[in-house]
């Protein structure tokens, strides 16, 4: 190898990460991000921008990877303790999500199901899972799988992998997946219920408004507020929305 070029293998990324990540170490600061989340997970003290900046440099001159590449790489950081590990795998993933397909989705619930709260979960859900299930949409039948899950996050992840869709969102699945987990009282649940449904807001508010309408015994406050946001503010501002 000579000095010019840069190694590309999976633990050569991985091992530069880990060595710039390192050296950006801040207790004081790691200290109130894990409070932040309830101390759930130990944290290095990077905040996103600094910590975006430095994953572009431990990362830069490496080729395109491979879709086992990203995989081995994923896997590699989320086994590591402090939380900004599980963020440079997901940042990483969604970088390279297009070279991704269905045989990336075990490892994408793999991830969402370890180390889960919603800080991971919902990049996850929305630009890499939902990404590839856009892109194909036999794995549907997956997502069906999912909202019936044991799993709050996985149940959670099929109610928003739709949310970057807008106009190519299928309304018949998201208004079914809502109905499905309307009686649960979790509120991440609840609270992705109404996030789902904003979102889709914003390309059909009519759509919307006539599902929680029809549905109101059904959806709690928490998911009909949720819902009814952007179309609630558009209104009193004397706009029509959707």
């Amino acid at each position: 190898m000579t000095d010019n070029t840069v190694d590309n293998t999976v633990d050569a990324l991985a091992r530069r990460v880990v060595e710039t990540f390192e050296a950006a170490r801040d207790p004081v600061a790691a200290a109130g991000m894990s409070r932040y989340l309830r101390d759930q997970f130990p944290f290095l003290g990077i905040a996103s921008v600094p910590r975006v900046a430095l994953l572009r440099q431990a990362v830069h001159g490496s080729a395109r990877p491979t879709e086992q590449e990203v995989r081995d790489f994923c896997l590699t950081l989320w086994a590591r303790p402090e939380r900004e590990y599980q963020y440079a795998a997901q940042w990483y993933a969604r970088r390279h999500v297009r070279v991704l397909g269905p045989g990336f989705l075990p490892t994408a619930r793999e991830l969402l199901v370890t180390k889960s709260w919603w800080d991971t979960v919902d990049e996850l859900a929305q630009n890499v899972v939902g990404d590839i299930v856009h892109r194909h949409r036999d794995l549907g039948a997956e997502m069906d799988r999912w909202i019936g899950d044991e799993d709050l996050w996985l149940r959670r992840s099929a109610i928003l992998h739709q949310n970057r869709w807008k106009a190519d969102t299928d309304a018949e699945v998201l208004f079914r997946y809502c109905r499905r987990c309307a009686p649960e009282r979790e509120f991440f649940i609840r609270k992705a219920i109404g996030w789902a449904l904003r979102e889709y807001s914003k390309t059909d508010g009519a759509a919307v408004r006539r599902f929680v309408a029809d549905h109101q015994d059904e959806l709690s406050n928490l998911s009909q507020t949720e819902a009814l946001k952007c179309l609630d503010r558009a209104a009193r501002g004397g706009r029509v929305a959707g």
